[in-house]
């Protein structure tokens, strides 16, 4: 049951979530008003109206959704991986997806078939470290870690070549791609799905995560079938990260900065944490984009670059904090 402290937090994140939407439709190359964007929410068919419902709103939608899935992706990681420093790309997801998408500009596909491909191969990725590490033996979360790095590893050697062997008119965009970007992102139903039914899922299985993050020995003792949850957190984990980086390509410490801040707000209980970070992981992301179309506009910079300028100070600063409370006690 929810504490009313709790509830007033998800319902204050709730409305800065409300509020920084609000603010994606309203700020770009062009400004509008509130009485002029309610006038281009009315009227569909004009100039301002095709401005908001074309590329404003489906844009910051996206952003909004590919904000919660990394942020929830990170919080599953770091329970899976028992490591504050997992994030959604480090079993090497993005790699795959990275590598299917820029095989697809390099080949001039359309912007259309790039998602599919980047899904498909974040995909493949997923089925080829989960196929390698399971093995024969019991559950391993080092043979699960050793073998995401590695292949991530091989996925970056490969997107290395595309990148040398590809042409000057196509490298812009891959560049853009690899750091994160939403300029050609739009919101899929099936990626709302997605999110739904995994939110869902993470949020059914919330007391055993919270066991499971007190030691995997723990979590036996108490009667949780370990290897099975912690293959589902893994495929739960990794199917957000692989359909996050098909929309918007790799968007870096969402992931990573989120569950943190969310923690030291909400607490470790798993049944708050999860909304927590997906109502503050999409307005992060959110905010951010608007960032990268406003401050050089009308020039737009990747959505990554934001993200990571501002996550390198908070993590600092989340360091910097921990290591105080630990020479406090």
């Amino acid at each position: 049951m929810l504490k009313s402290s709790h509830s007033t937090i998800l319902i204050l994140l709730g409305l800065l979530a409300s509020g920084a939407l609000l603010l994606a439709t309203l700020l770009g190359s062009e400004t509008f008003s509130l009485a002029r964007l309610v006038t281009a929410l009315q009227q569909p068919a004009s100039l301002d109206g095709q401005l908001i419902w074309r590329l404003r709103l489906p844009r910051a939608g996206a952003g909004f959704m590919v904000g919660a899935m990394l942020a929830i992706a990170g919080c599953l990681m770091q329970v899976l991986l028992r490591n504050p420093l997992a994030d959604p790309y480090i079993l090497g997801v993005s790699g795959g997806a990275a590598l299917f998408a820029l095989v697809g500009m390099t080949l001039g596909l359309g912007a259309s078939l790039i998602p599919p491909l980047a899904l498909l191969g974040a995909l493949i990725s997923i089925l080829l470290v989960f196929g390698l590490a399971r093995g024969a033996g019991p559950w391993s979360g080092t043979r699960l870690l050793l073998t995401g790095v590695v292949t991530a590893a091989g996925w970056g050697a490969l997107i290395s070549l595309v990148l040398a062997s590809g042409s000057d008119n196509s490298l812009r965009g891959m560049l853009f791609w690899l750091m994160g970007d939403l300029s050609y992102a739009r919101l899929p139903g099936w990626g709302v799905a997605i999110l739904l039914l995994v939110l869902g899922a993470a949020l059914a299985l919330g007391r055993s995560l919270n066991v499971l993050g007190m030691g995997e020995s723990t979590a036996r003792l108490l009667g949780e079938s370990t290897q099975g949850l912690l293959w589902g957190i893994y495929f739960m984990a990794s199917l957000l990260t692989a359909t996050a980086v098909s929309v918007a390509g790799s968007i870096g410490f969402v992931g990573l900065i989120v569950p943190h801040l969310m923690r030291l707000l909400v607490g470790s209980d798993h049944r708050i944490l999860l909304p927590a970070a997906a109502l503050f992981g999409g307005t992060f992301l959110v905010l951010s984009d608007t960032l990268a179309r406003t401050v050089v506009a009308p020039r737009q910079l990747p959505v990554g670059v934001i993200t990571a300028l501002l996550g390198v100070p908070l993590f600092l600063l989340l360091l910097n904090r921990a290591r105080l409370r630990a020479g406090a006690q």
